[in-house]
């Protein structure tokens, strides 16, 4: 099954696009899921909104219940549903739950409309990063020591965690991994919406470079609301040279994935307006490029680590070896990526950016690296 996720800079008209979509593969003959929480219904398409605050509610309360024998001890007073109000982030999660249950029905393409792209990179990258925090601060091998824990604790003169705390969280971390299998998916694909000006090239470099650090696929962009070339109104015309400048800039940073679609002079009003903007029909998404490993050791005696990291500037990375992780820094985007086996019996002794390719030299260990006979 196919998961397009549909996101771009904020009026871009990202939630336009995904229903046009939705609406167009629909029409294909493909059984098509459009998740929105802002679309209207549409024919032929199932409509799955996420509920942020009835999912907070529900996992609330359930949390709540899980932990009932601790807040007794402590006299704390529990939460009854009508009293709950969502906090900052439901809505997040929400839509996660939803990108997880949309990758488990029966239809042939689910389409996605994320939040403007800065919060939708932010989005992407959360289950990985919570399930790496998961594992530091919870790791799963503690709980093997459950039976010990009313030992310890008389040794250690503190109580150890109770076995409720871990239960929950093995369920996020089940239910984190389900998502982020779903992003990381080779058939999940990112779709970007822009409205040429002039941020637009600014928008499509951030897009690119947050993907390429988290690994994930872009399938097109599409450049939306173009203005006729020819006008003979003085005022039209001068603002459609400026917005055909910026998008003959779109058209250079991109090889073959552009797609324009034409301002229809209104807001779209229904089903057959959607059918005019719907985008090229869907095909089959370009696999992310590899972070290849390259031997190296007979002609330099290095492994070289090559991430490709399109429109990155040297000012604005920054490099890390912390155990068997690098954290990888590059302008806003910020990820602890693990090594692979083989660099992690090695130490970094140098790096270097050529044209979008980060390089990274890593020199094996003596110590640990297997001899040769």
């Amino acid at each position: 099954m196919r998961i397009i996720l549909v996101t771009g800079p904020g009026g871009a008209g990202r939630t336009t696009l995904a229903a046009a979509t939705a609406l167009a593969e629909a029409r294909a003959g493909r059984r098509v899921l459009l998740v929105s929480e802002d679309a209207d219904p549409l024919p032929e398409v199932r409509l799955l909104r996420p509920r942020p605050g009835a999912d907070f509610r529900r996992e609330f309360l359930a949390l709540q219940e899980r932990s009932s024998a601790a807040l007794d001890l402590l006299g704390a007073a529990p939460f009854e549903d009508a009293e709950l109000t969502e906090l900052p982030g439901s809505r997040q999660f929400a839509l996660l739950r939803a990108l997880r249950d949309a990758a488990e029905g029966d239809h042939e393409l689910a389409v996605v409309d994320l939040p403007p792209l800065p919060e939708a990179l932010a989005l992407l990258a959360l289950p990985g990063q919570l399930r790496r925090y998961l594992r530091r601060l919870l790791p799963p091998e503690r709980q093997a020591a459950r039976a010990l824990r009313p030992m310890l604790a008389q040794l250690a003169g503190v109580p150890m965690p109770a076995q409720w705390l871990y239960e929950t969280t093995a369920r996020w971390e089940a239910e984190l991994a389900a998502v982020q299998a779903v992003v990381e998916a080779p058939d999940t694909t990112v779709r970007l919406v822009l409205e040429p000006g002039p941020g637009a090239a600014r928008a499509l470099r951030t897009a690119r470079l947050g993907l390429a650090v988290h690994r994930l696929a872009l399938d097109a962009v599409v450049a939306n609301r173009i203005l006729p070339a020819a006008s003979e109104d003085p005022w039209l015309a001068g603002l459609t040279a400026e917005q055909h400048r910026h998008l003959a800039e779109l058209r250079t940073a991109t090889t073959g994935e552009l797609s324009e679609l034409p301002h229809l002079g209104r807001a779209p009003r229904g089903a057959e307006d959607l059918v005019l903007l719907s985008s090229a029909r869907t095909g089959k998404p370009a696999p992310v490029p590899e972070w290849a490993v390259e031997d190296r050791r007979e002609e330099d005696g290095v492994l070289v680590w090559h991430i490709p990291l399109p429109g990155a500037v040297k000012e604005e990375l920054s490099l890390v070896r912390r155990g068997d992780e690098l954290l990888l820094t590059v302008g806003a985007f910020r990820r602890a990526v693990p090594l692979p086996g083989a660099l992690r019996r090695c130490t970094v002794t140098g790096a270097g950016l050529v044209d979008g390719d980060l390089r990274v030299r890593f020199t094996p260990d003596p110590g640990l690296w297997p001899r040769t006979p």
